[in-house]
């Protein structure tokens, strides 16, 4: 069980709900302080003018709303601006904005009816996940047509994904005798006015990337035991003199994963022993950089997912709403916390960062089917007949194609600002399209991963060096034969790539450091 409460809402809370099925409670004293601002602005708005509640919305803030026609206004603002379009966000990034809206309402700085709070925590705990369409947030007045879709399904219109099927809002409220939410005073602009759709999917977005840069060490990993390649390239003395966190992490996760490999070798006993007399050496003495240069590779994409993280955990923490209701200074203060730069920022970032992850993967790739290249490989790592069979030749192609959407995805879209609103929201984020860009750009990866994971271990039983693997890279290898047996003769491949795709997004090595 997660507690929602005056605490910080850490990463490991949004694993916990949305990998480990927990459910979410509300603290009692939560609950009494939401209640405690919803009176105050309740009392409060006598003879004044607060935007949101006695106001129009947006530009037309100007008109004032009669105290009959206020509680309209917010079912109005709900119904108008839940006009979103494109593909369903899946549920899965559903839950994680839910949560995260929950989290930013339950700080008690919007004046909502604790009828949200608790609406809220029944709809996650039950698993009925809105209707989102992924197409609509500009990220200004945070994710107002996206949040329009949840809050649509509070007043009990709309649609939402349960028991595995989209059903009618007001049928699966009646199924589990959930009754829609009146609104009372603001719980429309308060549901909808915040960054919670692109704080949620890029909380989802770290936790995958995550993920990858773990299952990209282990990659890594399994070429340099197949090539046997020196150790000094990860060794502690080498990367140390590198003053960068992600450097020394992930020289450090390679060290550990490889310690007790019979493949890897060390340069003292080959080449700095006194005995070398050939004019052009056997042994490779360097590897090509998308081997030896992996500390650096991904040094900067551990950085960034770390830097990610914080970032978000920050944003989902925050009061972002607007206006913001204080009871300790007793008024209302007008702002922009609902502005989504800090997280459009920090997708852009991330999505580059997992770009050059699949990048390095290619590179790998490549190597391993170019045997010109790898020199101890047959080329596209062909078990068969060499001419008859043609390997894991058409899987490159699917590599090559996705790590170029990627390279496209990449271009930033904070940079992207278009004025609307009729120049009332005239820059904005689009914090919601970067994180959505970056969700696909970690699919992408996860599947770049699959075609390297799949001319790994097919390369491995070439080799028949199995059992000279490390403890941890092996135990991935096995894991991998489980779910793709070893193929010789050609046959089709998108069912083992979208097995071992499955195999990557289920399971965590976890071999890089928190």
């Amino acid at each position: 069980m997660v507690n929602i409460s005056k605490e910080r809402l850490l990463f490991s809370d949004y694993f916990n709900i949305l990998f480990e099925n927990s459910n979410i409670s509300v603290d009692t004293a939560t609950i009494v302080n939401v209640g405690s601002c919803f009176n105050f602005l309740k009392g409060f708005l006598e003879n004044k003018v607060i935007y949101g509640v006695n106001t129009g919305l947006g530009p037309m803030a100007q008109y004032r709303v009669e105290t009959d026609d206020q509680q309209k206004l917010q079912y109005n603002l709900i119904r108008s601006h839940a006009a979103g379009s494109g593909n369903a966000l899946t549920p899965l990034y559903v839950k994680a904005s839910m949560i995260s809206r929950l989290k930013s309402l339950a700080l008690g700085y919007s004046g909502i009816h604790p009828d949200v709070i608790e609406l809220l925590v029944t709809l996650i705990n039950a698993n009925v996940m809105p209707y989102i369409p992924e197409h609509g947030g500009v990220g200004a007045s945070g994710d107002l047509v996206q949040l329009s879709h949840i809050a649509l399904v509070l007043i009990g219109e709309g649609k939402v994904y349960y028991n595995n099927k989209w059903q009618e809002t007001i049928k699966v409220f009646d199924e589990l005798n959930i009754k829609p939410l009146k609104i009372h005073l603001r719980e429309g602009l308060g549901m909808i006015n915040g960054t919670s759709v692109m704080s949620g999917i890029g909380i989802v977005n770290t936790i995958r990337a995550k993920q990858l840069i773990n299952w990209s060490v282990m990659a890594s990993s399994l070429i340099n035991e197949i090539v046997k390649s020196f150790d000094d390239h990860f060794s502690k003395e080498l990367n140390s003199t590198k003053k960068h966190n992600g450097q020394q992490i992930i020289a450090d996760a390679m060290r550990l994963t490889l310690a007790d490999s019979k493949l890897i070798e060390k340069r003292t006993d080959h080449l700095y022993n006194g005995k070398i007399e050939e004019k052009i050496f056997k042994q490779k003495i360097q590897e090509y950089y998308s081997l030896r240069c992996v500390p650096q590779v991904l040094g900067p994409v551990c950085d960034t997912i770390r830097g990610a993280e914080e970032v978000l955990v920050n944003e989902v923490n925050s009061v972002n709403d607007n206006p913001v209701i204080d009871m300790n200074s007793k008024t209302v203060y007008h702002g922009g916390n609902f502005h989504g730069d800090y997280v459009s920022f920090e997708m852009d970032k991330l999505k580059i960062a997992i770009t050059k992850m699949s990048m390095l993967a290619e590179r790998q790739i490549n190597f391993l089917m170019n045997h010109k290249l790898n020199e101890i490989l047959p080329p596209f790592v062909n078990l068969g007949v060499l001419g008859l069979n043609l390997g894991l030749q058409g899987t490159q192609f699917t590599a090559v194609s996705t790590v170029a959407e990627n390279q496209t995805l990449s271009n930033p879209m904070y940079i992207h600002s278009i004025p609307n609103n009729n120049d009332n929201q005239d820059i904005v984020s689009m914090g919601t399209n970067a994180a959505l860009m970056t969700k696909k750009v970690i699919e992408n990866t996860f599947e770049v991963l699959a075609v390297e994971f799949l001319a790994i271990i097919q390369a491995v039983d070439y080799l028949k060096i199995q059992d000279k693997l490390a403890t941890s890279t092996r135990n991935s290898y096995n894991s991998l034969r489980k779910v793709v047996p070893v193929f010789v003769d050609d046959s089709p491949k998108y069912d083992d790539l979208k097995k071992i795709k499955d195999f990557l997004l289920a399971n965590d090595p976890k071999i890089v450091k928190e």
